[in-house]
Formats: C-alpha cells, sequence, structure tokens
C-alpha cells in the first residue's frame, strides 16, 4: 500500500482495513436514499416493498425516501423503475440544532467531517462501482477488458478505483498515433506495443498512489439558515479533504459527498449514480420529453394486468409506451401522436430497446408496442375497445397554447370515453393546465369520474395528475356527447383568466 494510503488508513480505519470489511460485506446493513419524482414518494415505496422487501420512510423534504438494505441487494436497487438518483447515508440528523452565527454553523460543518461514521457507507460505494464495472464489462470491447484485467490485479478496492479512473484520465492524454497504435494490435505482444505497453504500465503504476477526487454538493432548502448552499459545501468540503487526504476535482471526481439540508434535518451522504436513472429509455428526446420515473408513477397509478390494451394518444417521444412494456410486457400499448415527428421519435426509441436488448442476448420477440399517426379527436379504434389511456397532455407552454387547450381537452376527453370501455375503463392524465383541464371535466361528468389526484412538480411547474374512471354510461346516449361549438366569448373569458 503506497504511503498516502497508509497516512489515510491512520485517519480513517475503515478504509485502510477494506479488505476486512470485505469479509463481512454481506452482512453489512446501511440506510439508502433516492430522489424520486415529487408527489410520487408513496409509489416509490411501495415499489421498493415490493422489489426489495424494505419498508421505505418519506422524507419531510418532498421527492426523497430512505430504506434499509444489505450489501448483497444493491444490484436490485439499481433495477428500481421509480427512483431518479440514489445515495447511501452516512449519516442523518432528524432535528439539526444550528448555531446562531454563520461562523459558528460552518465551524460545526468542519468539525462534523471527523466524527461521521464513514466505514460501511464507503464499502457499500466501494461495491457499487464493483457492480458498474461488471456492466462496463458486459457492455464494453477491448479497452474496457483491459482496464478490467487491470484493475482485477489489485487487492485494495479504494487503489483499483483509483487507478481504474487515472487509466481513462490517460487514455484520453495519450497522442493520437500512440492510442492509434494501441487499437490497432489488441494483443499487445511484442516489439514497440509491447513497450508502449511498459511505459503506460509504468505510468499507471505511478498515478494509482495518488489520492482519490472528490466533489461536495449541497442541497438546501429553507429560509432560516444563516449560510449559503456554496458555503456550507465549501467548508465541509475542506474538513473531508482534511480528514481523508483527497484531492478536490469539481468536474472529474471519483466520490460525490452530498450534504442535503432541509430546514433542521440534515442527511450526509455518498452518491451511488453518476448520472440520473430516469435516461434509461430515451435515446431520441423531443422538446417535452417525460422523465421515464414519472411515466413508471403513472403507469403503476391505474394499474395493468394481462392483455389490457392501453394507448398513449399523444405519446411525444414514447416514454409512457416504453416503460410500460417493459415492466407490464402482458399488456399490449399503441403509442400514437398526429406529429409525424413525434412518430418518428418513438419508433426510433422503441427499435434502440429492442436492439439493446438482442444485444444483451435477450430471446425476446421484441415490444408489445404498435405505433401510429393519428387524430387524437378522431381515433381510428372501435368504439369501448380500450382498457387504459394514459398521457401527457399539452400545457399550452412549450407545446400548444392557452387558449387552444380550452377547444382541445374537451375534445379528447369525449373522444378518449368512446373508446374506452364503460364502467371498467381508466385515464391517468397528465396536465398543468389545471383550470382548463377542470372545466373540461365537469363538462364530461357523465362520462369520467375522478378518483385521485398527485400532485407533482415537473420542470419547475406545478401539475396534476389526474386519475379517472369511465363511468358506465354507453357513449351515444349521454348529453356529454353531443360536440358543441364553444362560443368565442367562453374561450377569450377562460383565456384571459389564465393570462
Amino acid at each position: 500500500m503506497s504511503t498516502v494510503q497508509e497516512e489515510r488508513g491512520e485517519h480513517h480505519e475503515g478504509v485502510g482495513e477494506s479488505c476486512s470489511v470485505k469479509q463481512h460485506s454481506e452482512s453489512v446493513t446501511v440506510t439508502v436514499g433516492a430522489t424520486v419524482p415529487t408527489g410520487f414518494e408513496h409509489t416509490a415505496a411501495e415499489e421498493v416493498k415490493e422489489k426489495i422487501g424494505a419498508d421505505a420512510r418519506i422524507s419531510k423534504d418532498r421527492g426523497r425516501i430512505y430504506f434499509d438494505i444489505t450489501v448483497d441487494s444493491l444490484p436490485q436497487v439499481h433495477h428500481l423503475r421509480s427512483v431518479d438518483n440514489l445515495f447511501v447515508v452516512v449519516e442523518e440528523y432528524t432535528n439539526y440544532q444550528f448555531k446562531d452565527t454563520k461562523e459558528e454553523t460552518l465551524e460545526d460543518f468542519q468539525k462534523l467531517a471527523s466524527k461521521l461514521p464513514w466505514t460501511n457507507p464507503l464499502e457499500v460505494w466501494r461495491q457499487n462501482n464493483s457492480v458498474k464495472k461488471k456492466r462496463c464489462r458486459r457492455k464494453g470491447g477491448s479497452s474496457s477488458k483491459a482496464r478490467a484485467n487491470a484493475n482485477s490485479s489489485r487487492k485494495d478496492g479504494v487503489e483499483a478505483v483509483t487507478l481504474e479512473t487515472e487509466s481513462l484520465r490517460l487514455e484520453s492524454e495519450m497522442p493520437e498515433n500512440a492510442s492509434g497504435e494501441l487499437e490497432g494490435d489488441p494483443t499487445l505482444e511484442d516489439g514497440a506495443s509491447g513497450e508502449a505497453d511498459n511505459n503506460a504500465e509504468g505510468r499507471e503504476e505511478g498515478e494509482s498512489e495518488q489520492l482519490l477526487k472528490f466533489r461536495v454538493t449541497c442541497n438546501r432548502a429553507g429560509d432560516k439558515h444563516t449560510f449559503t448552499s456554496n458555503e456550507a459545501a465549501r467548508d465541509f468540503g475542506g474538513a473531508i479533504q482534511d480528514f481523508f487526504l483527497w484531492k478536490p476535482d469539481m468536474t472529474k471526481f471519483d466520490i460525490e459527498v452530498l450534504l442535503n439540508i432541509h430546514n433542521n434535518e440534515v442527511v450526509i451522504g455518498i452518491a451511488l449514480t453518476e448520472e440520473s436513472l430516469h435516461r434509461r429509455n430515451i435515446t431520441h428526446f423531443g422538446p417535452t420529453t417525460l422523465r421515464s420515473t414519472l411515466a413508471y408513477g403513472m403507469l403503476r397509478l391505474c394499474k395493468p394486468q394481462v392483455s389490457d390494451i392501453i394507448i398513449d394518444p399523444m405519446c411525444g417521444t414514447g416514454a409512457i409506451p416504453l416503460e410500460g412494456a417493459i415492466e407490464w410486457h402482458h399488456s399490449f400499448y399503441m403509442a400514437g401522436d398526429n406529429n409525424d415527428m413525434a412518430v418518428s421519435r418513438t419508433v426510433n426509441n422503441i427499435s434502440h430497446i429492442h436492439k439493446k436488448r438482442q444485444d444483451k442476448g435477450t430471446n425476446a420477440w421484441g415490444l408489445p408496442i404498435d405505433t401510429l399517426q393519428w387524430d387524437i379527436c378522431n381515433l381510428p379504434m372501435r368504439t369501448s375497445s380500450v382498457d387504459i389511456i394514459i398521457t401527457d397532455m399539452p400545457f399550452g407552454k412549450r407545446m400548444g397554447s392557452r387558449k387552444k387547450n380550452w377547444d382541445l381537452y374537451p375534445s379528447c376527453l369525449r373522444e378518449m370515453a368512446r373508446v374506452c370501455r364503460p364502467g371498467t375503463g381508466k385515464a391517468v392524465l397528465l396536465t398543468q393546465d389545471k383550470k382548463c383541464f377542470a372545466k373540461a371535466l365537469s363538462r364530461m361528468g357523465g362520462l369520467w369520474r375522478k378518483m385521485l389526484t398527485v400532485w407533482i412538480n415537473i420542470g419547475g411547474l406545478h401539475a396534476g395528475v389526474y386519475l379517472l374512471k369511465r363511468t358506465g354510461a354507453t357513449f351515444g346516449v349521454t348529453p356529454e356527447d353531443v360536440r358543441e361549438p364553444r362560443r368565442a366569448n367562453e374561450t377569450a373569458e377562460g383565456a384571459e383568466e389564465d393570462e
């Protein structure tokens, strides 16, 4: 072990003795935090209980849940469909006593770094990197295999992660002719290639003795704090640097320490995800692409059953039917839009998922999705033929306008009621134009009943997810079935109220 790592071991016994911790890694129990779409905390907690068997508690700070797991459950945690980001909790203070002055509070943050129980969270972080490396081996080519072989020769987990990071940096800094030579001869057995390999190995040996790079990110909510987020991250990060002798780096960091502050609640954690898990399905984005985690929450509200016919009449990029086809593959999905560009994006996203599954060796017959171009107000489907309608309606911000929504929403609800099965059919609709939707729903009272409303925050906008149930009334015999043209003064009045 290098001199620097020995010094770090004196500061922190858990990191220096990673081999002994590894022997008991499967029995280590830690608390994992997850950020979820605001408003769908209970939905995420249900999924955690269902798939991992852990009881999740919802944080006072909306959009976060916490649950306890053992280290061997990490792969299952990464497959949760309702969470955006994951982090392991180092310590949690439900009622942190902040000092009266900024200087005293920041001094407390500096003293806090050396008092925290880092051992188990750092072991979980190391095991989490092993899980991510396995995924890279399955996906990658010769370069990833070469790095994996180099890493397998290191016994210390922290040193292995450092070596991998530094070797990646070395490869990016190599001259073009050197990198081309390495790629041209992957065996690297003799001659100039062998010499280049030896030189690279020597450089990697030297670089591996360098310290981990880290960053502290502070997420703060509350108006009674005497300090800013940057000040808290700066002082707490400085204390961590002194304690572990890590190197701060805001962009190319190996480990990210989180300082989450919500009023008097303080949670210190270590990030387990580099980017949000909601980017898992979509490769072709549109102007209003729905997050996959939010699509999962909407689908879970309507509880799809085997052989259900589910349509998204305004599919955009196809986020909702894609998420449904992956998680509830015993139902059949139809994705449609009146915009040919949106239909094209949906087809491309479906093809991407299908190709990815084929690359993994999955013997799948494809996804149960069909894609069409249609008019939402005149769907090419039989009456009472659909079980569930789920869609993200235009807010009138980036797509459409508030004025057009006053005509669009009633026509949409009427046509949805026509194709939906009376008595059993459901609709889950997302919109930020709450006033217009409430007015349209009141006009369709004989066809739809509102069962539940989930208030969410999407892109800084306060929106609602509405769960509707189709009444037992047969379409064609209620007053709502008649298409009444809206009066010009009523449309103008509604638009003026919105303004």
